[in-house]
């Protein structure tokens, strides 16, 4: 082969290998651009709207304070049931409770809603990595069949480190006579599930940074959740003569007895009067331990958010943050959730869409049967007909929300969120109310003065009646 025909083989492999890179690197820059953000969902179990982002200056939150520099915040979210395993199950079904679906504590999406195709389980069935760690879904194994992995920290689910508590708890994943509501250790992070659930989070980052799919992980944080236990240190951060006792710390005659209960889910601990309104003392230690336990899963989150951006993934996962429902600490001289108060209704709801959000805030209303709709429409999907929600990828998008309501229910309470109008009835199979509230947020934001049985105010309530009915679902008395 003489020399010409030699450079001329070299010159038509060199310009063919050529060709071949620039085509591999066009496919690889499609790949790339047609590759769906990751989702990182992050559950905090019982965290009302006390924080420093929502005006609650005294609350030590750093690392919630550090993503809200990077997220939109809505500051009307409201749980569409104010119970964890109905709201969680209804936000992750994206489908409404009604007067027989998503009533409880132990509701389940299997059970309620076996048809429906769940947030979970349409991400893995379009490619996605799913993966549930601690509190998700009530119930560990429901929805099984939408992860890949499930998995929740080992023990007692009270989670007690004082020897004494350990006793009095024994065996009982509830709480029994003896051991107390909250509790100040000196250990580690990592002795409580909290700090057991943010390790596993980093470590299944580590994995996924290297996996070519994109990944669904949902962290699902235990505290603030009772029993208030935290490690001494962030029990340090508060001083308790600093604690006063909420202002709407009263149960006015107009409101009807209806609105209130006994609070049964903080009375079953050992240190709690059986019956009676809490002694200030303890309601003030009570709240310390609250907010102890509200820093304390900031730490854990932070810690999470710090390996996200280790990693390299921030810039491709959405993060969003909710609490599953309000709580009450005294509002009304009520504890714990199951009423439909804005105290109990009202929740954090915080979401970091990359090259989107900035520290924006919001005051559309958003219902948490949104949360599907609007993930699904960040990722490039379609939702299953089954959900009620509407997404808020406008709002995002620096649109202006048309939506300015929300439903939520507990037992027979179902109550319209409308502009400042908090209206509540009490219905039974029938449809038709045997009590009602109403209460104007311009003018009484605590929620003290039922303007329901004014006759001045007829003429709203009878609005407000037909239109309760038309937002709270056609299946509602189904």
């Amino acid at each position: 082969m003489n020399t010409n025909m030699k450079f001329f083989l070299k010159f038509i492999t060199i310009s063919m290998l050529l060709v071949a890179c620039k085509n591999e690197t066009k496919e690889e820059v499609v790949d790339d651009e047609k590759k769906p953000m990751n989702i990182l969902f992050i559950a905090v179990d019982d965290l009302r709207p006390e924080l420093n982002f929502y005006g609650a200056s005294h609350i030590q939150s750093p690392n919630l304070d550090k993503l809200v520099e990077e997220s939109l915040v809505f500051n009307r979210a409201y749980c569409n049931i104010p119970v964890c395993g109905a709201s969680r199950a209804s936000l992750l079904t994206g489908m409404r409770p009604t007067r027989h679906r998503f009533i409880n504590y132990g509701a389940t999406a299997d059970a309620d809603a076996p048809n429906a195709v769940s947030l979970p389980k349409l991400l893995k069935q379009n490619g996605y990595i799913t993966r549930s760690n601690g509190k998700i879904y009530h119930k560990n194994n429901d929805d099984s069949l939408a992860w890949d992995n499930i998995w929740f920290p080992k023990g007692n689910i009270r989670n007690y480190q004082l020897e004494e508590n350990i006793i009095a708890n024994g065996n009982a994943n509830l709480a029994v006579a003896g051991a107390t509501a909250f509790e100040m250790a000196q250990v580690n992070d990592t002795a409580y599930f909290d700090g057991k659930i943010a390790q596993r989070g980093i470590a299944d980052l580590k994995m996924l940074k290297n996996k070519n799919k994109p990944f669904f992980l949902a962290l699902g944080f235990m505290k603030p959740h009772l029993p208030f236990n935290a490690p001494k240190k962030y029990w340090d951060l508060y001083d308790r003569g600093n604690i006063e006792l909420p202002e709407s710390y009263v149960q006015p005659k107009s409101t009807p007895k209806q609105a209130f209960h006994k609070f049964g889910e903080l009375r079953n601990y050992g240190n709690i009067p059986k019956k009676g309104d809490i002694p200030d003392s303890l309601a003030k230690e009570l709240i310390h331990g609250y907010y102890a336990c509200v820093s304390y899963v900031d730490a854990q989150i932070g810690l999470v958010l710090d390996e996200l951006k280790r990693l390299e993934l921030d810039e491709d996962t959405i993060v969003i943050l909710w609490g599953d429902h309000g709580w009450n600490l005294g509002d009304h001289k009520l504890w714990c959730k199951h009423v439909t108060f804005e105290t109990a209704l009202r929740t954090p709801l915080i979401i970091k869409v990359p090259g989107k959000t900035s520290g924006q805030q919001t005051e559309a209303t958003t219902e948490y049967i949104d949360i599907y709709p609007s993930l699904a429409e960040l990722v490039g999907l379609e939702s299953p007909e089954t959900v009620e929600g509407q997404s808020f990828v406008p709002i995002i998008n620096g649109e202006t929300s048309h939506k300015d309501w929300a439903v939520s229910k507990f037992k027979d309470m179902v109550t319209l969120i409308k502009g400042d109008l908090f209206y509540t009835e009490w219905v039974k199979d029938d449809g038709i109310a045997y009590a009602r509230m109403l209460f104007d947020h311009k003018t009484d934001p605590l929620e003290l003065d039922n303007l329901a049985e004014k006759l001045e105010y007829q003429d709203t309530v009878n609005q407000l009646a037909v239109e309760l009915r038309a937002k709270w679902g056609k299946d509602f008395l189904n």
